[in-house]
């Protein structure tokens, strides 16, 4: 690959992770519309394109979509071992943990 070609790589990529970081942006917004609205299938629709917004600028940072699931494990595991208020009130870490592991 020329230079010049590496450089507009560069530079494409560069601005894939831009656009993607205003979609994660626009999505945590939408959620919060969506709450307002109360409508499960906009809650729903909200939180859907939020993640997957989220895994694939993982990938475009070089983290794979497996090494993210892993790291979320991780987290859910040491949050709830710490005594996190969700888990120790609801359950709801270890549940989503579970959840992921049997995916």
């Amino acid at each position: 690959m020329r230079g010049t070609e590496r450089e507009m790589d560069v530079a494409k990529r560069a601005q894939t992770i831009d656009w993607l970081k205003t979609e994660i942006v626009d999505q945590v917004a939408r959620l919060f519309r969506s709450l307002w609205e109360g409508s499960t299938v906009r809650l729903t629709d909200s939180l859907a394109s939020l993640i997957s917004s989220c895994y694939v600028l993982g990938r475009r940072l070089g983290i794979s979509y497996k090494e993210l699931d892993d790291a979320v494990l991780a987290k859910l595991r040491r949050l709830s071992q710490e005594g996190h208020t969700l888990e120790d009130d609801y359950g709801d870490l270890s549940r989503l943990e579970d959840h992921i592991r049997k995916r």
